[in-house]
């Protein structure tokens, strides 16, 4: 999936957090309610987002895993 046709990032728009394109929903909060337990279609509904919105929500996010370095965790 392209997620630039999904998600977009503008400073004038949740001040330049990744949004789903024309809404201001921020791909965090899609990403939070999808981990808190809601489900896809929950999701779609609360916020008026599409299944390729969400789909285009979690691809953003596993590309930012992708590309970014990790650190252990401490032991605990």
């Amino acid at each position: 999936m392209d997620t630039v046709e999904r998600i977009i990032i503008d400073p004038g728009i949740q001040h330049g957090k990744p949004v789903i394109r024309g809404t201001r929903v921020p791909v965090a909060r899609i990403i939070a309610e999808l981990a808190g337990g809601m489900t896809e279609e929950e999701v779609m509904r609360e916020y008026q987002i599409t299944r390729e919105d969400v789909a285009g929500a979690l691809a953003y996010a596993a590309d930012l895993l992708e590309a970014d370095e990790f650190h252990p965790l401490p032991a605990g």
